[in-house]
């Protein structure tokens, strides 16, 4: 049976087949073509058949977020399929899954040349949205660095004193910084190579949200989580489907006006500990 006889749909390319990144798509993907990339074949074959399943017209590739060619490439097949009208970023490791420099590899430089590559292919009008974390806000990098990383081609990232001295000598700080430099990112390609495409590029970064992934995170600092959550105004977690909304506006077209910057929910996690209700660093 044949449920779609559309011909040259609009592309959502999401790089990254976890629950959040999957919430999203399932909010925005009626009526059009999906290509979903990960490095495991196995999430790529469950993930795909559930979409299927449910009318969506979707294809598989096989992805190496580390790798610059493998991200190259994947742009290059979304691009074939049709216009690319989205690109979803949420491949990453949390501090607690992963060393220093493996954070610094997916989450800084994999996601820079994944914005890099989709700069290169997105169709006029199209956006993008990278997965980034309230943990951005959590270590504050001085102006003049930022300037400097900023200004960074992607590659050259891993070589900046600053990377090497101290996002490489903590998993948590690696996260922080990367997850800052996500940011720093989407300012620099809306600026850039995506303004000359005219498409937009933005930032979501989520507070605790519960996914299957995260259990990972909870078992190893379930306390400072907790800590966390009950600081926060909301005193819950959030859920996939809460950031699949906010994506869906800031990808739609209400938010046509939007494009380098980044929208931070969170549940008031950052508010506590910026108004110093919560600390976040333990006084000795």
């Amino acid at each position: 049976m044949i449920f779609d006889r559309n011909e040259q749909k609009a592309v959502v390319a999401l790089l990254g087949a976890g629950s959040m990144g999957t919430a999203i798509v399932r909010r925005i993907a009626a009526g059009k073509k999906i290509l979903l990339g990960d490095i495991s074949e196995k999430a790529l074959e469950r993930v795909g058949d559930d979409f299927r399943r449910s009318g969506y017209d979707v294809e598989t590739m096989v992805v190496d977020a580390l790798q610059k060619d493998s991200i190259e490439a994947f742009a290059q097949r979304a691009a074939s399929l049709g216009p690319v009208m989205y690109f979803i970023d949420t491949a990453g490791a949390s501090p607690n899954q992963a060393s220093p420099e493996h954070i610094v590899n997916l989450d800084m430089v994999g996601t820079g040349y994944a914005v890099d590559a989709f700069g290169e292919v997105m169709a006029q009008g199209g956006a993008g949205l990278i997965i980034s974390s309230q943990a951005a806000y959590m270590y504050p990098i001085p102006n003049d660095i930022e300037l400097q990383l900023v200004n960074t081609a992607t590659e050259d990232l891993k070589d900046v004193k600053f990377i090497q001295e101290v996002a490489m000598k903590d998993s948590g700080l690696a996260y922080m910084i990367a997850k800052r430099m996500n940011h720093l990112q989407a300012q620099r390609a809306a600026a850039t190579t995506w303004r000359k495409r005219r498409a937009r590029i933005n930032t979501i970064s989520p507070g605790v949200i519960v996914t299957p992934l995260a259990y990972d995170e909870f078992r190893a600092s379930g306390a400072g989580y907790q800590a966390m959550i009950d600081a926060s105004a909301a005193q819950r977690t959030g859920t996939s489907d809460e950031i699949a909304e906010v994506a869906a506006f800031l990808l739609g077209e209400h938010a046509k006006f939007i494009t380098g910057t980044d929208l931070l929910v969170d549940g008031g996690v950052i508010a506590s500990i910026r108004t110093g209700e919560f600390k976040l660093w333990r006084e000795d």
